[in-house]
């Protein structure tokens, strides 16, 4: 990961260090480090700006109480970042927001495992983290990472620095062994504002002069010939650390090696004065300037960067590989499972609100080369599809282009479903008469499946359409999390059920197929998936490229087999959900859920057994008795409820024939 001089630290990571959501933030601080983070990726000509929010959490607190906090981060990382991102010098780098949500003991390596996932180059962390240590006196912090053995360069912003306004930038030649990185980056920040380099040789008064400090000077020197701005300088002080410093106050940044080496016996004094006193000198200095009334005003003091290299390559592939198989072999422990999925509830936990800004969603798709297909399955909603089709069409297709296409797709509806789905203006597909050479199945499973043929997006979404409170939030908040997100390939919406009792209406009270049998199951037989709020909503959205694996039950069961199928397929880090407020919509007879319970049981025993996590002697009954009370009394009725499967659409001819190109492209 270390870089030698001249060349490009493409991925560049800027750490915000936050305590949990009883802090306040600092809003100005944080558009002051990230304008520094910013001004250093653009000097170093970096490819991409990773700004990451991390959120502590106390040691012994569940990681998951920390999802509100990851939410407001997020949010307020996304909406400076988009005030900058638009500048004119901004436009050939790709800036990133992160949140990540860890314990205080696990700081360090939250970062270390940020580092190797993206491959970063260069790190950069604010001083204040350093400060924190000193005050606490404690051993918590990315001081490891940073001094004992980086897995890349690292630079350390202090206070006050302002990378667009530093044109005479200083370099002390001390002789560490970092020089080389202080001086690539130095000359990025003056090449790119047009400043100059003072290379300074601090000669002490009456000695003949420090044979190593000298050749120091010497080879960096020679190091930077090829760089214009650079002229050296030497001056005279009673020491190394007044010469620095007195010279410093003619310069708007001051660049420092950190201290080279740390041995058990210089940690206490390390972590009491991380800095080293030249730059801790620099730092406190304040100096005086005259107006034009020769009144005397304080003067701005030089902002400091101090400057680590990283480890070898070979260092930071061991370190990769060896915290994969950690990872791996923590697997088993129930304690790592269930830190895992609160980690993964804090994280991978979304609002709706978060991307609210639709021009800003529809630059995302767009810079990211993406298009976004919504499906419509109904059957029989005369009442409610016209007022869907009409919220969400205005508004995310005609006003604001996030969607390329919306499509209904109808399972023989006997009402005016169709009719006034064509008279708003959508293609209407009738499932039963698609991809007829695959049979008809019932159920709308087979609607969703075959819809995957049908619509074109990269980005398929799906919304019920018996919403009576339809909003383009339960849209756009589906779809915000996988723009944001790479890794993230499958998104579940969730919120409020009230529930309709005849004329009454209880806000609470919906989804009892839910919490009466999937979640339930899910904490038995998945855990990894327990932290899932609605797993049974019906919207969603997932990329393609994710969507085409995936077999599709026809029935109830799709929503309960797909997020099985993903934790396999994908793993638990694929899946994100997010927070769409309310939903209003029919609510079912008890009779029916308890069929929907029955179906969907057996698709989880289905998965289990396929697993070898559970072995039947016999089948499962596919037959459930329903008791009914009629003309006659109570009287048992008798139904066959079972979910056929269709397979992956990977694995159906005409699909991969429609999709032949872009197949032939992914190998």
């Amino acid at each position: 990961m270390t870089s030698d001089l001249g060349t490009t630290p493409h991925r560049v990571l800027l750490a915000l260090d936050e305590r949990g959501e009883a802090v306040e933030v600092n809003r100005a601080e944080m558009e002051r480090l990230i304008q520094a983070g910013l001004g250093i990726a653009l000097s170093q000509k970096a490819d991409s700006l990773i700004v990451l929010g991390l959120v502590r959490m106390a040691d012994g607190q569940s990681l998951s109480g920390g999802a509100t906090s990851a939410q407001n981060r997020r949010a307020l990382l996304t909406e400076i970042v988009s005030l900058m991102e638009n500048k004119p010098k901004v436009t050939h780098l790709e800036i990133k927001t992160s949140v990540r949500v860890c314990l205080e003991s696990e700081l360090a390596q939250e970062l270390n495992d940020v580092i190797l996932e993206n491959q970063v180059d260069l790190l950069l962390l604010d001083s204040s983290w350093f400060e924190e240590q000193e005050e606490t006196h404690t051993s918590v912090s990315p001081l490891e990472i940073v001094f004992r053995r980086p897995l890349c360069d690292v630079a350390i912003i202090g206070p006050g620095v302002d990378i667009s306004a530093s044109s005479r930038i200083l370099l002390p030649a001390r002789g560490g062994p970092f020089a080389e990185l202080a001086l690539r980056l130095a000359s990025g920040v003056a090449e790119h504002n047009g400043g100059s380099i003072t290379l300074l040789h601090v000669a002490l008064e009456g000695a003949e002069g420090d044979e190593f400090e000298d050749a120091a000077f010497t080879a960096l020197a020679r190091s930077a010939d090829e760089h214009q701005m650079v002229r050296p300088r030497q001056v005279i002080a009673p020491n190394v650390q007044e010469g620095i410093v007195q010279e410093a106050q003619n310069h708007d940044l001051v660049f420092l090696g950190a201290t080279a080496n740390i041995s058990p016996a210089r940690a206490e004094a390390l972590f009491q004065n991380p800095f080293g006193p030249v730059a801790r000198a620099v730092l406190a200095t304040t100096s005086l300037k005259h107006n034009d009334e020769d009144e005397e005003l304080p003067k701005a003091r030089p902002g400091v960067i101090i400057v680590r290299a990283g480890a070898p390559r070979d260092f930071y592939y061991a370190r990769l590989q060896r915290r994969k198989q950690q990872n791996q072999a923590r697997l088993a422990s129930e304690e790592y499972l269930s830190n895992l999925v609160d980690k993964w509830f804090a994280e991978n936990t979304f609002d709706s609100d978060e991307f609210a800004d639709l021009e800003r969603l529809v630059y995302s798709k767009k810079s990211q080369g993406l298009t976004i297909s919504l499906g419509l399955p109904t059957l029989n909603e005369e009442a409610t599809i016209g007022e869907i089709i009409s919220k969400v069409k205005t508004e995310l297709f005609d006003h604001y282009p996030l969607l390329d296409e919306i499509v209904v797709i109808d399972s023989q509806s006997s009402d005016r479903t169709v009719a006034i789905a064509k008279e708003l203006g959508l293609p209407v597909h009738v499932h039963q008469e698609t991809l007829p050479g695959q049979g008809i199945r019932r159920g709308k499973g087979e609607a969703l499946w075959k819809s995957l043929y049908l619509l074109k997006g990269d980005i398929i979404a799906w919304i019920d359409t018996d919403i009576k409170n339809a909003d383009p939030r339960f849209v756009y908040g589906l779809v915000g999390p996988l723009l944001k997100e790479p890794s993230i390939q499958y998104v579940k919406g969730y919120y409020r059920r009230p529930i309709q009792v005849g004329d009454k209406v209880y806000q609470t009270g919906g989804g009892r197929v839910t919490e009466l049998t999937v979640r339930p199951l899910f904490n038995l037989f998945f855990p990894e998936l327990s932290g899932l709020i609605q797993p049974l909503a019906g919207e969603y959205a997932g990329r393609r490229t994710c969507l085409e694996q995936l077999p599709f039950f026809t029935g109830y069961g799709v929503e309960t087999g797909h997020l099985i199928d993903l934790l396999e397929r994908f793993g638990l880090l694929a899946i994100g959900q997010v927070n769409l407020r309310e939903r209003q919509h029919r609510n079912q007879e008890l009779e029916a859920l308890s069929q929907m319970a029955f179906a969907i049981t057996q698709v989880i025993i289905n998965r289990l057994e396929e697993r070898e996590r559970l072995h039947l002697t016999e089948e499962v009954n596919r037959s459930m008795k329903l008791i009914h009370l009629g003309p006659q009394g109570l009287q048992l009725d008798v139904r066959h409820i079972a979910d056929s499967e269709r397979p992956p659409m990977l694995e159906i001819p005409e699909y991969r024939q429609k999709h032949r190109q872009r197949l032939l492209k992914i190998g």
